[in-house]
């Protein structure tokens, strides 16, 4: 059964998760995120709209605000999320519900679009919520942190601070996909913006603000993206920190062997 396969160190870790709430961090990461899945759906347009690990509402707020869909439905593995979800009075949220990490309450086809960001890296067995996904939705939206980088060996206990249990490259997600049905419409990466490094740095690490600080952050970011402007999509996945893709499901099975 689904309901089993979640670990119930998993689901505890999670339930408490939001009980530790800092809006103002998790709505500046959510603007960048909404973005990202505005700019890939770019040229088509959805009705319904099912986030899956919608966290605390945050990215869903702020799609209503820009109404990129007429109708929102949310699931989520945490207690504390779902109740920030309905606390938020998010514009046309017509259901949020707590699931169990893999089976989705809803029927086959049920929506045009679902959009899994910065969950497939928690997933402890991604396949199989990738497979239901196809179940219930036309089109995907997914958005996953580029963690596999040069020293990730080393790095470790950094992604499991975060609950990152899987670490992928923008190859890697995109081998994932089309091994389970997906044939992938359109694709972006980005670079953490330094309004978001600025806020990490000194609200969240507590570090003094400093001007020099603010100069190597801005610096850096600058530079990266003259590197992509130079040489293009390969470079731009080599610095990415995400990789979003919008897919949907192959009309035909693959062939194995």
């Amino acid at each position: 059964m689904a309901a089993d396969i979640i670990s119930d160190n998993v689901k505890t870790a999670y339930d408490e998760f939001y009980q530790k709430h800092d809006e103002a961090w998790r709505m500046l990461s959510a603007k960048y995120k909404a973005q990202h899945i505005i700019d890939v759906c770019k040229g088509h347009s959805f009705n319904k709209v099912l986030e899956v690990g919608a966290g605390d509402g945050s990215i869903l707020k702020l799609l209503a605000h820009q109404n990129f869909a007429p109708e929102y439905y949310a699931v989520e593995i945490s207690e504390s999320g779902v109740e920030h979800i309905k606390s938020r009075n998010i514009a046309n949220l017509k259901s949020v519900q707590i699931f169990d990490g893999y089976k989705l309450p809803f029927e086959d086809n049920s929506f045009d679009l679902i959009i899994l960001s910065h969950v497939l890296e928690h997933v402890e067995h991604e396949r199989l919520l990738l497979r239901e996904l196809k179940r219930v939705a036309c089109y995907c939206v997914i958005e996953v942190p580029r963690d596999y980088k040069a020293g990730v060996d080393n790095r470790i206990k950094h992604f499991l601070a975060y609950g990152h249990i899987n670490v992928y490259t923008p190859t890697s997600l995109r081998y994932l996909l089309r091994t389970e049905g997906f044939e992938i419409e359109a694709d972006l990466t980005s670079m953490i913006e330094p309004e978001v490094t600025k806020f990490n740095t000194y609200v969240n690490q507590k570090k003094p603000k400093s001007v020099v600080t603010d100069l190597k952050i801005s610096t850096e970011y600058a530079v990266k993206s003259g590197l992509v402007n130079l040489f293009g999509k390969k470079m731009s996945e080599k610095l990415a920190n995400a990789y979003t893709v919008l897919c949907k499901k192959a009309d035909h099975q693959l062939e194995i062997f």
